[in-house]
């Protein structure tokens, strides 16, 4: 089943012990909620697992924001429109 974007910002801000109103769709996680590497791999790996994709380390670089996680996911097939 597709993820929608609200369970997706559940997950991230699961992920980074953060409240889910802080993540915005545009909300920088590096400028905006200062996610280290650590914390960056955590999210990619937590997205592997729930959405059952392959995510490479070119891709984790892409994860700036909901919105580009959102959009790499549903290039995959695994996020709702």
């Amino acid at each position: 089943m597709p993820a929608s974007v609200d369970e997706l910002r559940k997950l991230v801000a699961d992920v980074l012990d953060r409240d889910e109103g802080s993540i915005g769709y545009e909300t920088h996680f590096l400028n905006d909620l200062e996610v280290d590497s650590l914390m960056a791999l955590e999210v990619l790996v937590t997205l592997e697992n729930r959405y059952q994709v392959k995510l490479g380390e070119d891709e984790l670089k892409q994860l700036t924001c909901l919105r580009s996680v959102h959009e790499l996911l549903r290039a995959k097939g695994v996020m709702a429109d």
